[in-house]
């Protein structure tokens, strides 16, 4: 395995049957999965049988992230090249596409930074400050606008997709790592930094996300921030190497070197982004979201309302029958397929404040049905530059404070998503306040 295809090809992802991950990661997120250990100890296992990309020896690791660095970056810049000369995008073959693949990776995103929470009760050691630093920085320091996990909440909510989708229980994997390493921190320390070794080297295909979200639009502020935060020089990337260093005991390196790789290559475990992104097939996608649909709409409908001699109830009342459904619709004339939606008779149906379905559709169904109605045309879209949204400024929000600013009881706050709350934007705050970690500005 090499630096460049680490996290590139699917690993074969957990058996698991029915939602047993999401239940698990549900847990977590409440704090109380007892039998977690047993489950990571597992997926260590799984783990410790894959191959990585790092050196033998921890003294050879700064070499090692600068060469992924310039790796990437030599990649990136291929890829522009590609793309100036008219290649297509890679990633995304439209905007559904990319809002699909926004909402399969959420689960992940909605604990950013998870697996080092065990490390905030260590303010006191010096040699955490470089894991506590990384965790408060994906937690934006306490500041709403910088928080992780609230900026992608919002980009969500700002593309419609506040209404969660139904998941296959593998996308459930790696948030369900990333809590139950935050949540054992102390036992599994040498893996927790191995996945924080992994996890903070950018990969290429973050420049690329960044990239053709804002051609479809999207601002990928999100991904964009990751990036510049992550870097090699002094931003995560540095910062995990200088962890290892600080905390890998003297006497036992060598052992303690072994469970980092095993806990750096749980980073792949799953499947990876590019290989999730190329699983997207719209029209599978389009059929399945009308198939959850119909079950809602089908006595809704009056008698008149009849396409090819059948009543649109009893299309709805037959499971299976949708792609016949939109068949007929275009035998119909409602649809035609490869011009702009707007003139399809459908697309007037479900589009619009004064459309006769309107609120039938949510944001991402509505998507998938401009861009499989409009197949090979392409509308105009204005690229979004990253970070172009602000969230506007609180006015005359008052000074607060938690009743309880123990450290324990601001920790217990921090975790999991609980820091993208209110009290967890707070307990941030005070957290950094009462242990003398609040970073000062330049001036």
């Amino acid at each position: 395995m090499t630096v460049m295809n680490r996290k590139t090809a699917a690993i074969a992802p957990v058996a698991a049957g029915g939602n047993i991950l999401q239940q698990r990661y549900r847990a977590l997120l409440e704090g109380h999965d007892e039998t977690s250990v047993a489950w990571l100890d597992e997926q260590l296992a799984r783990a410790a049988s894959l191959p990585d990309d790092l050196p033998d020896t921890p003294s050879h690791l700064p070499a090692w992230s600068a060469m992924h660095a310039a790796k990437v970056a030599a990649a990136y810049a291929d890829y522009l090249q590609q793309r100036r000369q008219g290649a297509p995008r890679r990633f995304f073959t439209n905007r559904a596409h990319a809002l699909w693949f926004l909402q399969q990776v959420a689960p992940t995103k909605a604990v950013d930074g998870a697996w080092l929470h065990g490390s905030l009760q260590h303010w006191r050691d010096p040699r955490f400050h470089g894991l506590i630093r990384t965790y408060l920085e994906e937690l934006g320091n306490g500041d709403p606008q910088c928080n992780h996990v609230l900026i992608y909440q919002r980009l969500l909510s700002r593309l419609g997709c506040v209404e969660a989708m139904p998941l296959d229980d593998i996308r459930y994997l790696q948030g369900t790592l990333q809590l139950a390493l935050g949540q054992h921190g102390d036992t599994y320390l040498p893996e927790v930094i191995g996945y924080n070794l992994g996890y903070e080297q950018p990969p290429l295909h973050l420049l690329i996300t960044t990239f053709e979200l804002a051609e479809l639009g999207i601002d990928g502020h999100y991904f964009q921030l990751h990036v510049t935060i992550d870097n090699a020089a002094s931003g995560h990337a540095q910062l995990s190497i200088q962890a290892l260093r600080q905390l890998c005991p003297q006497d036992d390196k060598q052992s303690f070197y072994t469970r980092v790789r095993c806990g750096y290559r749980l980073n792949d475990l799953g499947i990876a982004a590019p290989e999730l992104i190329r699983q997207f097939d719209l029209q599978a996608e389009l059929f399945a979201a009308l198939e959850r649909k119909r079950v809602y709409g089908q006595f809704m409908h009056a008698d008149r309302c009849r396409l090819q001699q059948r009543t649109i109830n009893q299309w709805l009342a037959e499971p299976g029958a949708m792609p016949a459904f939109v068949a007929a619709l275009q035998a119909q004339g409602w649809i035609r397929r490869g011009q702009p939606p707007a003139e399809s008779r459908w697309w007037k149906l479900i589009e619009g404040p004064a459309a006769a379905m309107f609120g039938v559709f949510n944001a991402y169904e509505k998507q998938l049905w401009h861009d499989w109605i409009a197949d090979d045309w392409r509308p105009t879209i204005r690229r979004a530059a990253p970070g172009s949204w602000q969230m506007p400024e609180a006015q005359g929000e008052p000074a607060a404070s938690l009743p309880d600013e123990t450290p324990a009881t601001l920790i217990k706050c921090m975790a999991g998503n609980r820091h993208a709350t209110p009290d967890g934007l707070l307990a941030t705050r005070a957290y950094m306040r009462i242990t003398g970690l609040l970073q000062e500005e330049p001036r």
